[in-house]
């Protein structure tokens, strides 16, 4: 191997400072396991945990565990939180979904999805052609649905928290006010976006520079209007926000840019408590969100799909080895080309949940595996059966209590900085979440993904979404929290890393840093993240059939996992500048 390091060197004449630098670099590419996944280990916790894409955001969780406040009340506050730090993907002019599982057992899962406006239609971003209008569904006004972030935050507290909402609120109001120091990723995040912003003028007056240089880490962002609207919000609750003079600056805003909202549509909008998606792999239950996320069907269909292929052996293979990246891409594929065509909202759509979630089905799925052969897409579509008449930047947290409340959360702007439109006077962005409609069946959306008449765009109807916060359970207790950003890979990325903890009995951090691999059906090409695996595995993979296409990060994922000892261990992704918060 050293050898081959060595001719590697000379032929790309790499020139580092010392000898030891080559091999720290290179070596990496040509073991099973990678480096930076081995001997991690995971902060760990007595009493209440929180883990979240932001330092600051996960130490507002700590501060309301601290004060009495149960998982429920901390989760609200990291929301609002990141709504202030995490610009780029924490909202409230988003949506999401949250899993939540008491310590007596119960689960419930909530919808905070966003909406299509009254005036939307199903052929809105096609020219007379029928064709797709480039750019329309992503950028600018008539991109947005209708925010749930805050009823879905507020009705989450008024269920299941015990600190008012003003008290959870209060962190997240002092740091739009006073401001905070910007990180290194945050500030080029804000550099990257600005040729957008400068084309609205609430976001050239929040997110460009006030004297015309580029954003440096250390700079202090404020956000004045941004503090007032959660002001409102603590004093109106979801009044303060659908209702009101927050309502009336998005109205404003929307007839600013011939967008298509109403106070209509913001008055009417109620996020809605779903049943929750369950299945059980090897002795745990798996909790889950049911559409319109497609992410707890589509784990579930893979859990059954790997049950099928004898877990308890494979759980003594090599978790980096192409036997199992070639595993996993071949249940991604069947599970996303059942995604793309059965789901969408069920409240429009009869989404076919229990063939989905039958396990003969989904054993009749993977009945055509080939341990030694990629099944291209073209080969096979979506599973066939007649459904019952009666339907990428996004961020996730985990957070466990002392009592063994367990909350994991999805939220998203859709693409960065959503439609990059912040609300004039209101000092918040709004999404771009039209695009996860199929604006045309078989046309791929931002992320690459097709859709078909299942997720069609309707008046009031949620978009599809790959958002995929889970727990897990063993005997009625939460044992792991998990969810993640990254549009479609969330699904992949958080399957991955679930399966490294429970099946090949690696640590929360282990779990998370082990490299991973996508395959959405369509593109059929199977994504690896670059240094990942080593040459000669990349090579089979090729050999299978395989065409790699090699990616520097798939997603972000957020985890805690209860140990034997009940000691929580919490894990933020070595990918991005999340942070865990304990004590």
């Amino acid at each position: 191997m050293l050898l081959n390091i060595h001719s590697m060197c000379k032929k790309h004449r790499f020139r580092f400072p010392n000898d030891f630098a080559i091999i720290a670099l290179l070596f990496t590419s040509f073991i099973s396991t990678p480096l930076f996944a081995q001997g991690l280990d995971s902060e760990s916790f007595e009493n209440g945990v929180v883990v979240s894409a932001d330092r600051l955001a996960s130490e507002v969780g700590l501060e309301i565990l601290k004060k009495g406040g149960n998982a429920v009340d901390a989760a609200v506050g990291v929301q609002f939180a990141l709504a202030v730090t995490l610009p780029r993907a924490g909202n409230i002019g988003g949506g999401g979904f949250m899993v939540y599982h008491d310590k007596d057992g119960n689960v419930y899962t909530l919808d905070f999805r966003e909406t299509a406006p009254a005036s939307s239609s199903r052929d809105m971003y096609l020219d007379r052609n029928q064709e797709v209008i480039e750019g329309e569904s992503i950028l600018g006004h008539k991109a947005a649905g209708v925010p749930g972030t805050v009823d879905g935050m507020v009705r989450a507290l008024e269920r299941f928290g015990r600190l008012p909402l003003e008290t959870v609120l209060e962190p997240a109001i002092r740091l739009a006010r006073e401001g905070y120091e910007l990180s290194f990723s945050q500030a080029e995040s804000m550099n990257y976006a600005a040729e957008d912003f400068a084309k609205f003028q609430g976001s050239s007056d929040i997110y460009l520079h006030p004297v015309g240089r580029p954003w440096k880490r250390g700079d202090l962002f404020k956000q004045e209007d941004l503090a007032r609207t959660l002001e409102r919000i603590a004093k109106f609750g979801r009044d303060g926000f659908y209702a009101g003079e927050t309502a009336a600056l998005i109205v404003e805003e929307m007839k600013r840019g011939n967008g298509i909202m109403t106070a209509k549509d913001l008055a009417e909008y109620r996020s809605s408590w779903r049943e929750a998606i369950h299945t059980e792999f090897m002795g745990y239950d798996f909790w889950m969100m049911g559409p319109p996320s497609s992410g707890g069907i589509a784990f579930a269909q893979m859990l059954q799909m790997l049950d099928q292929l004898n877990p308890e052996a494979l759980a003594q293979s090599d978790p980096q080895s192409a036997k199992m990246a070639h595993i996993y891409a071949e249940i991604m594929t069947r599970a996303f080309a059942d995604r793309a065509y059965h789901l969408g909202d069920p409240d429009f759509y009869p989404v076919p949940i229990e063939q989905l979630m039958d396990p003969a089905y989904n054993a009749s799925r993977i009945a055509n595996f080939n341990p030694r052969r990629h099944l291209p897409s073209t080969e096979f579509e979506h599973g066939d059966f007649t459904p019952v008449q009666e339907s990428t930047e996004t961020t996730h947290f985990s957070i466990i209590d002392s009592e063994g409340n367990a909350v994991a959360i999805n939220t998203t702007l859709n693409g960065s900085f959503g439609n990059r439109v912040t609300v004039s006077g209101a000092g918040f962005l709004l999404n771009n979440e039209m695009d996860d409609f199929s604006i045309k069946p078989g046309t791929p959306n931002m992320y690459g993904l097709v859709g078909a008449e299942a997720n069609a765009i309707q008046p009031g109807k949620r978009m599809l979404s790959s958002m995929t916060p889970i727990v897990v359970a063993k005997d009625g207790k939460p044992m792991l929290v998990n969810g993640g950003a990254g549009g479609p890979t969330i699904i992949t990325a958080v399957f991955q890393s679930t399966i490294n903890a429970l099946m090949f009995g690696m640590n929360a951090q282990e779990a998370i840093a082990a490299p991973r691999v996508h395959h959405q059906w369509k593109p059929d090409v199977l994504i690896v993240e670059k240094y990942g695996h080593s040459p000669d595995t990349r090579a089979l993979l090729e050999f299978y059939g395989h065409t790699l296409v090699q990616r520097g990060a798939l997603a972000r994922v957020h985890m805690i996992v209860v140990d034997e000892n009940g000691l929580l261990h919490g894990a933020p992704d070595t990918r991005g500048d999340g942070y865990t918060a304990g004590y």
